[in-house]
């Protein structure tokens, strides 16, 4: 039995006993259910991680727009064919300073997942994304996106609509943009889905979340040709946030409350506040050339698994 599973089981039985009022039985589950978390956290496996990350009680990313930024305003569309739900976007504050905002957004109900095809976005989305990051580098505001999505919807529909083309273009627009770029993995991370608005600067994750080229199920699928074995891919993949800070992928790991984001959100959204602020005003200190050079710098030197120095440009490719 998972932990997931065991939790709910245990939760169950509080519900029941907090029926009967019995107040010393509900105290000695609670109190079992905190000591199994704090030894069952501190030896999550790889595939734990990816149900904490798709854990329906997650925060989604509006939640977190509202509990990390001041205020923000939506902004709506590609300017060229619809509106993709699947990514919001728009203008906030965070301490002062003006940032455009771009998210995956997924939802709580099935409702609102539908209404927002469970954080996948079509081309539009994608244009979206770009349209407002070109946006802000006309204005000079830096720019926070949330990444939280399985991968960019792979429809007729999508594909017919340039799919690989619109990921592709964002890529290749925000190699060379001029202003600050911070991104932080909230959920999944699944493929150029993923990637399409995460080419950042400095990029997080929370504890979590978990960041990849694909589901552990695809991979398993592909690899040995059987779904069922997602667990054992997970493990393989290193997708989770301790594996990518430990080879130099992410700049750092925000953490969780114990027992995951869900259960207490508003002290993950202040440290994903603290870390965002931070990062923008680091970043700020550059000029744009550095800022661009610096992005340049991260992403060539991946192979050697290390983190770039903004103290030290010299020597880089101009």
């Amino acid at each position: 039995m998972d932990i997931l599973q065991k939790e709910k089981k245990l939760q169950k039985l509080i519900d029941e006993l907090e029926r009967l009022d019995d107040e010393n039985a509900v105290e000695a589950i609670k109190k079992n259910i905190e000591d199994y978390k704090k030894k069952a956290m501190s030896s999550l496996t790889a595939w734990d991680r990816v149900l904490l990350a798709r854990h329906p009680k997650r925060p989604n990313a509006k939640m977190f727009i509202k509990g990390v930024f001041d205020d923000f305003l939506e902004l709506h569309g590609d300017r060229a064919y619809a509106d993709d739900k699947a990514i919001i976007g728009g203008i906030g504050t965070i301490n002062g300073i003006t940032v455009t905002i771009i998210a995956q957004q997924k939802g709580t109900t099935t409702e609102e997942n539908i209404t927002h095809n469970f954080g996948m976005a079509h081309p539009e989305g994608y244009r979206k994304a770009l349209r407002l990051m070109k946006q802000a580098e006309k204005f000079h505001r830096p720019i926070v996106t949330f990444i939280d999505t399985p991968g960019a919807y792979p429809g007729i529909g999508a594909e017919a609509r340039g799919q690989g083309e619109a990921i592709a273009r964002n890529l290749y627009e925000m190699s060379d943009l001029s202003v600050p770029l911070v991104c932080v993995v909230l959920g999944e991370g699944g493929s150029g889905g993923a990637l399409a608005i995460g080419m950042g600067n400095e990029v997080y994750m929370l504890e979590n979340s978990v960041y990849s080229i694909l589901s552990p199920e695809g991979y398993a699928s592909i690899l040995w040709k059987d779904a069922s074995k997602a667990q054992e891919a997970a493990e393989v993949m290193k997708l989770t946030s301790y594996d990518l800070d430990e080879i130099g992928i992410i700049e750092g790991i925000i953490k969780e409350p114990l027992g995951g984001a869900h259960y207490d959100p508003k002290l993950t959204y202040e440290a994903v506040k603290e870390t965002v602020f931070d990062s923008i005003k680091r970043l700020n200190r550059l000029s744009h050339f550095e800022i661009r050079t610096a992005r340049y710098a991260k992403y060539r030197n991946f192979g050697f698994f290390q983190r770039f120095n903004y103290e030290n440009l010299k020597g880089v490719v101009k």
